[in-house]
């Protein structure tokens, strides 16, 4: 055949161009680790809902708008945020160039598979009505538009499901999501991602409920969970460790054995809010038990919780909670929390028994129901015609909106930074490297629109190419 030299080395330029900024996460004992160095990896994030639920609307959700998302995530990296948490999520939409953004910009996310609408959800007071068919298509179409995507650090199969209003059913029911999730993820993904469930502070049931999804079922090992959120605000104001309870969920957890943080934390009875608490979270105390946590919220919405203000769709303010907690960030010893611990590591779950539950509150939940006929063909087969993501070029950079501080100063000269390959965002602008190779900035996290990604890098992948053109 004809050798075209230059028609090769365009063609795996533009393969060569399709890494990823971050190194995925994985789960190693009670910890987060980076699959490559086995460094520990510590939650330092925020909930992220622009708008909250009534925003959501079935037409937009917080990762189909680009420019909001680029505007988002270059004041992330200004406030040392590495994760999100996005709560809802509409399948169908075009999620690409978020989810892309957020990479480049080394930040996680963890993504709730439920929306707000009745089919989008489990009924907590009778969810044999809701598991079916059709609420599997809003948990695994979820999957399905962010698989390719290394930062995805989970999914939470529930938030909240279980708490006085529940049935003492819905354990049972929430447990056989998380198994039908990992199972169609084992089946239907390139990778493992891990699968969490988001729990009320409700200390009655706390405990309980950790043990109940802990615990290795015999009949049904997938159902076990990767990782537990607790979502709790009782840090208020100048509290302190012991006030707060913060040492009693810490002397609770010390025995997990999978990792543990908070998935809501901010208590705003006191304002402004200093954000005391990260120092404790952080803290040597605390750091053997949970794996950081994510604060609530982004925007500034009726709860009055947030870090941000969305004045227009030209214009956003930084309130006084958002430096209060960038200050808080800087002063996290950040070699300290991503050493890994050998004893953190080598933690496994205890097999299932009743003697684990001490409220005896969940009924009949070692039973879990068998997935609905169809479902079980989507965990082997795929759900059909489900838009499945890619990442895709960040080409701009710059910022379309004016941003003010909370004393109505402008601020200047911010931009967005696209991280080298193995990086993660962190505080005070700093970030952790899974490799010490470093490279051009201008290469990483490009991706051809409307293809998939391709592993192809370097000489090898240079030669590989160019023997398959041959």
């Amino acid at each position: 055949m004809v050798f075209s030299y230059g028609r090769v080395l365009t063609a795996a330029c533009a393969l060569m161009g399709t890494a990823a900024a971050v190194t995925t996460l994985e789960v190693d004992g009670k910890d987060f680790v980076n699959s490559e160095t086995k460094e520990r990896f510590q939650i330092i994030g925020v909930d992220y809902q622009p708008g909250g639920q009534s925003a959501f609307n079935g037409k937009q959700d917080p990762l189909s708008q680009p420019d909001a998302c680029l505007r988002d995530a270059t004041l992330m990296q200004q406030l040392g945020v590495n994760t999100i948490r996005v709560y809802n999520i509409e399948p169908t939409l075009d999620h690409n160039e978020c989810a892309s953004i957020f990479n480049a910009a080394g930040i996680y996310m963890i993504l709730d598979v439920n929306s707000p609408y009745s089919t989008g959800s489990l009924n907590r007071a009778e969810p044999w009505n809701s598991y079916n068919a059709g609420y599997y298509k809003q948990v695994f179409g979820v999957i399905e538009a962010f698989k390719a995507f290394d930062n995805v650090l989970g999914f939470f199969a529930g938030n909240e499901v279980i708490n006085e209003d529940a049935t003492w059913s819905a354990p049972a029911y929430v447990r056989a999501v998380v198994r039908d999730m990992k199972e169609y993820i084992k089946n239907n993904v390139d990778r493992t991602i891990p699968v969490g469930y988001s729990a009320a502070d409700i200390r009655d049931i706390l405990m309980d409920t950790a043990a109940y999804f802990e615990c290795n079922l015999s009949n049904s090992t997938e159902s076990t969970l990767d990782f537990f959120g607790l979502n709790s605000y009782s840090w208020c104001g100048d509290a302190s460790y012991t006030s707060s309870g913060y040492n009693v969920l810490t002397e609770d957890f010390s025995n997990a054995t999978l990792p543990v943080f908070f998935s809501e934390y901010g208590c705003n009875e006191v304002k402004p809010r200093t954000f005391t608490e990260v120092q404790a979270l952080y803290g040597e105390d605390m750091t053997q038990a949970f794996s950081g946590g994510l604060v609530y919220e982004w925007t500034e919405e009726d709860n009055e919780y947030g870090l941000v203000n969305i004045n227009s769709s030209s214009v956003v303010t930084t309130l006084v909670d958002f430096d209060n907690l960038k200050k808080q960030f800087a002063k996290i010893d950040m070699d300290r929390i991503q050493t890994a611990n050998k004893t953190q590591t080598s933690a496994e779950a205890p097999n299932c028994a009743a003697s684990l539950i001490t409220s005896g509150s969940f009924y009949n939940a070692w039973d879990l129901p068998e997935a609905p006929s169809k479902v079980s063909d989507y965990i082997k087969s795929g759900l059909p015609d489900a838009p499945t993501g890619s990442v895709v070029s960040v080409t701009s950079t710059t910022l379309s909106q004016t941003v003010y501080d909370y004393t109505g100063a402008k601020i200047t000269g911010l931009a967005f930074k696209v991280l080298s390959d193995g990086e993660s965002a962190g505080p005070s602008g700093t970030s952790s490297s899974s490799s010490s190779t470093a490279t051009s900035s201008s290469t990483k996290n490009a991706a051809m629109v409307n293809s998939a990604p391709v592993a192809l890098g370097g000489i090898s992948g240079f030669f590989m190419l160019l023997a398959s053109l041959m």
